[in-house]
């Protein structure tokens, strides 16, 4: 018995490499992948990757302008160790100034971007914008933990609550 037990928990682990799916289509936005594949990611110098477990890879990029704002600090989360499945949004924050990602949505609401809130009562939670014909919404936290982020999503990509 515990032999079996054995070859069953090494059946387990072998397929525990996350999921395993072809990556989503190429989508830039603002000069960021948005989506797509680890090549993709490491081609626009996303090359800072870092295995934290077997589902799923961080790559990173450093002093990365967006809209003409920043430097901001930016990661895109893979699917799979190896980072096979690719990725489905993009993140930026700044590291010492929270209030730092507030000029990305000064320049999207004159780029005429509308946005509204996911907040109830008293607790605020996502300011998301939207454009027209846009392929992509772009989430601000409002309640945070940490470091304030703003993620660049799909539109394809219904994962996250949206108002």
């Amino acid at each position: 018995m515990a032999r079996n037990g054995w070859w069953l928990a090494l059946l387990l682990l072998a397929g525990c490499g996350g999921p395993h799916r072809p990556p989503p289509a190429t989508l830039m936005f603002g000069g960021l992948p948005v989506a797509g594949s680890l090549a993709d990611a490491k081609r626009a110098g996303f090359v800072d990757c870092l295995q934290a477990d077997g589902i799923s890879m961080r790559c990173r990029k450093h002093r990365v302008m967006f809209e003409g704002t920043g430097p901001y600090e930016a990661a895109v989360d893979l699917a799979g160790g190896d980072g096979s499945g690719g990725f489905g949004l993009v993140t930026l924050w700044h590291d010492q100034d929270q209030y730092a990602v507030y000029a990305i949505t000064d320049v999207l609401e004159k780029q005429g971007w509308v946005s509204c809130n996911t907040a109830t009562g008293d607790h605020g939670d996502q300011m998301i914008y939207s454009k027209k014909g846009a392929r992509v919404s772009v989430f601000m936290d409002l309640s945070y933990w940490g470091k304030r982020r703003v993620r660049v999503i799909p539109n394809w990509n219904r994962r996250e609550r949206r108002c």
